[in-house]
């Protein structure tokens, strides 16, 4: 390490965010252009290189975290990209969106605030595109051998541009007329601008992916010819089968998922609308659902001008510190986080009712009730208590003319017709399709990456098992491989 006191002479220092009343006027990301890589090498110096970096077991990626942390304190960005790339694809996106385990993780989180390992990972992603050390890493030789790619989110393209820069011709499916997946049309631009997407998008094309956009397995293809054209598959279509919430009132209109409401309000940015058809301007917007997808959702009616928004959280408010009993570390603990979209809307006063910021905690949704037209305009709530019993006499009734589900997802999508079903893989009891450790299906050539097999989970397991299921199938075809496999299929975060 490049200052053995480091920790003790730099506080903890994040990158800023711009003023609210400036962010939510625009789309762009919530962070001050600029401002982080003036602060990035006295924080890399926080970094104490442990002798055991459970900072590497919390991250499913394995990242080398304590090398590049170190290289940066020394501003050797060149070497910090190299070991950085060594296990993660796509640091640009996890430097955004993922929530950081690795920090739980952190050694130093034990009894001070953790290094800043999510800034320092974007900080030299950003650098080194800026500085030219991203090119194309295109393939010496080909082999001959041709993978189909279902599905173009985290998953999918990391086990893509594995098996291309592995000498594989590589083509990948994607049913949008653009490639990205959610990160594409789920996460909207003040999370991640979508020119990271594209540079990303371009140098796999530079290095030989190909990419069919509009192309749905089951319309467009079907399953025998797709597996006919190539010599193995990587299903990774995501987990999009949403969850519902059976209650009286659900069927009126105005009543929606939050994946029908988001990716309109994306495609506004991308400039393919003028304005969202379900948008929530001067709309009073209940969110049901107290994750990310809700918080998302909770940013994007902020932006588009809601009369008012309440996010619904059935669960408990959290503690503001780590409860060492229930969550010990290195454990991903669950305390209190104000996300950038609950900041807006605490400050901004958006919300009718609630406990903290926008949020309504340990409150249940009871039904929705609608004017003679059959639209929605109110959601009535219930208080629960710490195991979610309903508490008597502890209802009330929100203003609602736009109700969001965020009720996360079950699994992939297995309609007849889709790519599940056109490709005759099994579905396991929890809704994910069947694999082994080594992400195979029962369908011989055909391996399964990401949330379709995982179940719903973070972008940074998406990358992870891409990767992973990149090198079943290069042994699959060669009988040997040199790709890495960071995790199994049946690995699972670190619990307590």
């Amino acid at each position: 390490m490049a200052d053995p006191k480091g920790f003790l002479r730099h506080p903890r220092r994040e990158w800023p965010r711009r003023p609210v009343g400036e962010r939510v006027e625009d789309w762009d990301e919530v962070y001050v252009p600029g401002a982080l890589l003036p602060l990035i090498e006295p924080q890399a110096e926080r970094c104490m290189d442990c002798g055991v970096p459970f900072c590497h077991e919390a991250c499913p990626l394995g990242n080398l975290i304590p090398e590049w942390n170190d290289l940066v304190s020394r501003a050797d960005w060149h070497a910090a990209a190299e070991r950085l790339h060594a296990t993660n694809n796509f640091p640009e996106f996890t430097g955004r969106l993922c929530p950081a385990p690795c920090e739980a993780g952190c050694v130093l989180a034990i009894n001070q605030p953790a290094v800043t390992i999510k800034n320092v990972e974007v900080a030299i992603a950003d650098r080194i595109w800026e500085d030219g050390l991203a090119p194309p890493r295109a393939p010496q030789r080909l082999t001959g051998r041709s993978v189909g790619v279902v599905g173009s989110g985290p998953a999918g393209l990391a086990a893509a541009q594995q098996l291309t820069r592995a000498g594989h011709t590589v083509v990948v499916y994607e049913r949008d007329d653009r490639a990205g997946g959610l990160l594409r049309y789920g996460i909207p631009a003040f999370k991640m601008e979508k020119r990271h997407l594209e540079r990303r998008l371009a140098q796999m094309r530079a290095e030989g992916t190909k990419f069919r956009t509009s192309t749905e397995v089951g319309r467009d293809i079907g399953g025998a010819a797709l597996r006919a054209r190539h010599d193995a598959l990587v299903l990774a279509v995501g987990a999009m089968a949403w969850r519902e919430l059976p209650v009286p009132g659900r069927e009126l209109d105005g009543v929606r998922q939050a994946m029908e409401y988001l990716p309109p309000a994306n495609r506004v940015c991308e400039g393919d609308l003028d304005v969202s058809p379900l948008s929530a301007a001067g709309k009073h917007v209940v969110i049901v659902g107290g994750g990310d997808t809700g918080a998302d959702c909770l940013g994007t009616a902020v932006r588009e001008g809601a009369a008012s928004v309440t996010q619904v959280d059935i669960r408990t408010l959290p503690p503001a510190e780590r409860d060492e009993d229930a969550d010990p570390w290195p454990a991903y603990p669950t305390v209190y986080r104000v996300s950038p979209a609950h900041e807006e809307a605490g400050e901004l006063g958006f919300a009718q009712e609630s406990d903290a910021d926008a949020r309504l905690f340990a409150a249940s949704t009871l039904r929705f009730a609608g004017d003679a037209a059959g639209r929605v305009r109110a959601v009535h709530v219930g208080a629960v208590d710490a195991r979610r019993r309903p508490v008597p006499g502890a209802e009330r009734v929100l203003r609602a003319d736009l109700v969001l589900l965020a009720l996360g997802f079950q699994g992939p999508e297995v309609t007849a017709g889709g790519a599940v079903a056109e490709l005759g893989v099994s579905v396991a009891p929890d809704g994910t399709v069947a694999r082994d450790a080594g992400y195979a299906t029962d369908v011989p050539g055909v391996y399964v990456a990401g949330d379709a097999g995982r179940g719903q989970s973070l972008v940074v397991w998406a990358i992870a098992e891409g990767r992973a299921a990149a090198a079943a199938v290069d042994r699959h075809l060669m009988g040997t491989t040199s790709l890495p496999a960071p995790v199994t299929a049946k690995d699972r975060p670190l619990k307590p």
